[in-house]
Parts: structure tokens; C-alpha cells; sequence
């Protein structure tokens, strides 16, 4: 009206380290994305399952584009700020500089890498124990938890061991690095570190498996002040913070997240009236939130606790307050797709093609299908192609890192369509993959009717309608494609205070976009293929049974 103030629009920056990137976002109150920058990090590979990152890298990186995402805005309508993360192992000394996770001594490469698999032999000890703190991981702890990176580090380097002041996940590494304060987020203790919401750290847990040294010092190490999800850390951002970043010194921010689980928040909570979906009228412990990227993980959430063998969890309160959290998870997907599609001998007939055609490969991959499907539906052309997608072992459920990847049904062809049908069968084989690990959560207790995908495999058409047509379940894709930054940034309007809860600002951030249905006309034909998927495992162990028997 005229003569009316109008109210200034308040934003909060979600800031989000993936494996490859870190990303930023100028995000409003309603959960639109205003601005949006990335920029890539560096990973080095000294050798086979070893992968490792630098925080100074990182950090640098977070800085720059946060400058980038608000230049221009009026430094008093940013509220709050939110970081997410890969759940990586950051190490530094007791004066907080880098120190080294490697045999070379480079202190800049001081982080572990989440899908580093280099301690199989420490996490298959800490299983041997069957100690009850493993209840709480599916059964069994993964080598991408990090117990075993630790032990790793003191059994091989002990140097190392011994200059240590802090290992850190690298989503508390960040909001250690805005505000000064070592707290921790529930979420990171809880889901990688065997931290539980009731009892705390498990004494004689730590003391079993060799690592007693951290009980010794109260834990000041690996954290004794724990934060839940989105509540303010400290007194807000450092003069030196707010000065890297960009932003105002004091400014809210938010105890962390894990990546995939700012994916979970900024989608499962969707408001969805209106599409018809079996979940508009039930509650949201029907709904699996699916973040698919370099890997995958499956969200789903309870009312009351739900154990799950060969899924991580159930956590309390790790995603979503008040609710307990299961986590599926496939180790590789995007990598996976990735390395399939770069690998084959007609890969650079396909990189000419698609850039011809001013397209993705993966659009241009999509197309060439759509060519020579005939008169089938395109999911119909693999009835002889078979994959087992392990090729960097299995998290969910079967929790064997020693699972490897496995292909029935290849030719002599050497062609674009062969890479095409390849790529096809890859992505359903993660998609088979996501039915064994949602049957086996609905097997314990679980009851779910939706998916809510986001990721950047979520922006592959194909990838999200074989999922809808495998699982048989409709898939909500949110109006934001950006979810992940999404959730980080309902991390930074929480602890500002402008919403009253993470419900609340799940509510008004969380927008539905469009949903894919599954065609319940090529179930029989999935279903054949979901028997054959099975078999393959089986067959797997037999061979190395046979083999293992010399």
C-alpha cells in the first residue's frame, strides 16, 4: 500500500563441499536461489583407495564464492550462514595448522577423504568386536566412518599421532574456522564417530579398539561440546571470518550438517498438496529423501527408533529434530556413471558428437537411446545386460567393501550404441540398487510410499524415471534444484532466529517441483531384471568362495 515500509528481504548463505566442488547460494526466506557460484577442489590420489584434500584449499575456495554470492547485497538483509559437508577427515595440530595424513609428510594434504578406503583392515577389526556401539551402524561400521581412519593414522603414522590437536569432520571444521568455537554437530558425531544422544561417547568402545588416548584428554580431540543441526555456534562470525567470506562480522552461524543430510532437509519436508502423491496425506516418515551425486544416500526418518541391518543408524534427532534417521548409501554413482561412460573405446566419438550438437554427453546419450529403442521402451534394450555397480564396494546392505563391480551380457562391439546401452544398464543397476536397500528398511519397519530425489543426478531425466520404474514408487524433484545449498541455508535461518524451528523453515524453504511417475507397465520386465540383479551377488560369492578355497 502506499505510504506502507516495506520489509527489507532477509537472506541466508548455504555454503555446501562436495567431493570435487564447493558451492554457494544467496538464499531468501521462501527458499529461492537469488545467486549461486562454484569453483573446483583439488584431490590427489597418492595411490589405489588413498584420497585425500587439503582444508586450506577448501577453505580458500568457500571464501571466494560466498564473496562472489553476495556481492551487491546490502550486508544487512544476510541473516544467517550454514555450512555443509562431505563427511571427511580433517586433522591439525594442537595450534591448528594442517598436519599430514600421509606417508609423504605434505601437511597441506591433511584430510582423509570420506570416500578414502585405506583403513579396510582397522575397520574390519573395530567389526570383530560386535561392540554394541555397532548396533547403531546397521551391524557392521563402515570403512568411510572415522574409528578407522584414526587407528589408521596412529598404527601408521605416529608421528603424525602425536603432534594432533583436533581431528574435526569437515563439516565442523567449517563452522570451527567461521566462529572460532571447536563444537561439533550432532549430526557428524553421531552418524561417523559413534557419538549417541543420550549416553554420549562409549568409554569402552574407544579403549577396545586401541584408541584409549582420546578418553584420556575427555575427548577434546574428536569433540566434548555438541551442537544440534542449525543451532547457533558461539558468538557468530570472527572480524577474520567475516572478512575472508565476505559477509558481517556476528552473523548467525549454524552448527553444520553432513552434505547428504542438508540434501534430506531441503526436500523431505516439501510442502507436496496438490500432485496426488500418496504422501500428501500421511506423515513424513513415509518419505525417503535420495541425494545422489558422487555417491548416493537414502534419508528415511521415524518416530521411533527402527534397526536396520546393513543401514546406518537409527540416529537420533541426526537430520530432522525429534525424528530418528536411517541411512542407505551407494559408495559410488555419478563416479560410477562417470568412469563407465569415460572409460569405453567410444567415448571420444561421443565427446565430438555431443559437443557437435553444442549438449551434455549425458543429454546426448539420452537422445541416442531414444534412437534406437524402436519400437521398446528404453529400458526394455538391456534384457541381456546386466551390472553389478560395486566397483568401490558396497555400503548398503550387504556392508561388504570388497564387493566389486560386474558386467553379463558384453559383445565384441565397440560403438556409440554399445556405450549407450553400457550407460543405461549403469543406471539402472543403481536404481536396483535403491530398491534392495529401500526393501530391506521396509523389511524392518519402514513405511514408504515417495522418493524426494536432488543432486546432480537428479537432473538426469533418464536417471530419475528409472528409478520411479524400478522401485515403483513416484519421485517428487524439488523446485530447487539446488537442494543441498537449500538445506545448508535453512541451517543459517535457523540459528538467525527468523524461524522458530528446522520443521518450520523446512516448510517455507522446501519447494516441490515436478513428479515422475513410475509406469506400472514395465513392472514384470524390472522385475525380472531385480531377479537377475540379485543373482549376480550370489554368483559372485560362489566364484570367490571357489576361488578363496585354493
Amino acid at each position: 500500500m502506499p505510504g506502507e515500509k516495506q520489509t527489507a528481504v532477509k537472506y541466508y548463505v548455504g555454503v555446501d563441499v562436495g567431493s570435487a566442488s564447493v558451492r554457494a547460494a544467496l538464499v531468501d526466506g521462501c527458499g529461492t536461489v537469488v545467486a549461486h557460484a562454484e569453483r573446483p577442489i583439488q584431490i590427489w590420489e597418492p595411490r589405489p583407495d588413498h584420497y585425500e584434500q587439503s582444508s586450506a584449499d577448501i577453505w580458500a575456495a568457500c571464501c571466494s564464492i560466498t564473496k562472489e554470492v553476495v556481492r551487491g547485497v546490502d550486508a544487512r538483509q544476510i541473516r544467517g550462514l550454514g555450512f555443509d559437508a562431505t563427511c571427511s577427515l580433517v586433522v591439525v595440530d594442537k595450534q591448528f595448522q594442517p598436519l599430514a595424513v600421509n606417508s609423504e609428510g605434505q601437511n597441506h594434504r591433511n584430510v582423509i577423504m570420506w570416500m578414502d578406503h585405506r583403513a579396510a583392515s582397522q575397520v574390519k577389526l573395530i567389526n570383530a568386536t560386535q561392540h554394541r556401539v555397532l548396533n547403531y551402524v546397521g551391524g557392521a561400521m563402515s570403512v568411510e566412518m572415522q574409528p578407522p581412519k584414526l587407528l589408521w593414522i596412529k598404527e601408521n603414522l605416529p608421528k603424525s599421532w602425536e603432534k594432533v590437536g583436533y581431528f574435526f569432520d569437515l563439516p565442523d571444521f567449517l563452522s570451527w574456522k567461521a566462529t572460532g568455537v571447536t563444537a561439533r554437530s550432532l549430526c557428524t558425531v553421531v552418524c561417523k564417530w559413534t557419538y549417541t544422544s543420550d549416553r554420549g561417547w562409549d568409554d569402552s568402545f574407544w579403549k577396545m579398539i586401541g584408541l584409549e588416548d582420546l578418553v584420556k584428554d575427555k575427548y577434546e580431540k574428536i569433540g566434548n561440546h555438541v551442537l544440534s543441526p542449525g543451532e547457533a555456534v558461539g558468538k557468530g562470525l570472527t572480524p577474520d571470518a567475516a572478512t575472508d567470506l565476505g559477509l558481517p562480522e556476528g552473523i548467525a552461524v549454524a552448527a553444520s550438517l553432513i552434505d547428504a543430510h542438508a540434501g534430506g532437509l531441503g526436500v523431505i519436508g516439501a510442502d507436496v498438496r496438490g500432485h496426488n502423491l500418496p504422501c500428501e496425506s500421511q506423515p513424513i516418515t513415509s518419505r525417503v529423501a535420495m541425494i545422489c551425486g558422487t555417491s548416493s544416500c537414502h534419508m528415511g526418518v521415524s518416530e521411533t527408533p527402527i534397526f536396520v541391518p546393513g543401514v546406518w543408524g537409527p540416529y537420533f534427532s541426526a537430520m530432522v529434530p525429534g525424528l530418528w534417521l536411517n541411512e542407505g548409501g551407494q559408495s559410488a554413482t555419478g563416479k560410477l556413471i562417470d568412469h563407465v561412460v569415460r572409460g569405453h573405446v567410444a567415448f571420444p566419438e561421443l565427446e565430438a558428437k555431443a559437443a557437435a550438437s553444442a549438449h551434455s554427453i549425458y543429454t546426448y546419450l539420452n537422445s541416442h537411446l531414444e534412437l534406437i529403442k524402436k519400437s521398446l521402451p528404453v529400458g526394455f534394450l538391456t534384457v541381456d545386460l546386466h551390472v553389478w555397480p560395486d566397483f568401490h564396494g558396497n555400503r548398503s546392505p550387504l556392508t561388504d567393501l570388497t564387493l566389486k563391480g560386474m558386467v553379463v551380457g558384453l559383445t565384441l562391439s565397440r560403438g556409440l550404441d554399445e556405450l549407450a546401452l553400457i550407460y543405461l544398464a549403469t543406471i539402472q543397476a543403481i536404481a536396483l540398487g535403491t530398491r534392495h536397500i529401500l526393501e530391506v528398511m521396509q523389511a524392518a519397519g519402514h513405511d514408504i510410499s515417495t522418493l524426494f530425489l536432488c543432486g546432480g543426478l537428479s537432473k538426469n531425466p533418464l536417471f530419475v524415471q528409472m528409478h520411479a520404474d524400478i522401485t515403483g514408487k513416484p519421485v517428487v524433484l524439488s523446485k530447487e534444484v539446488e537442494s543441498v545449498l537449500v538445506g545448508a541455508a535453512i541451517l543459517g535461518a535457523c540459528a538467525s532466529g527468523d524461524f522458530a524451528s528446522i520443521q518450520e523453515a523446512m516448510a517455507k524453504m522446501g519447494k516441490t517441483g515436478r513428479v515422475v511417475q513410475p509406469n506400472h507397465e514395465h513392472k514384470r520386465f524390472y522385475d525380472k531384471k531385480y531377479e537377475v540383479f540379485l543373482k549376480l551377488v550370489e554368483h559372485q560369492r560362489e566364484y570367490r568362495s571357489i576361488m578363496n578355497s585354493l
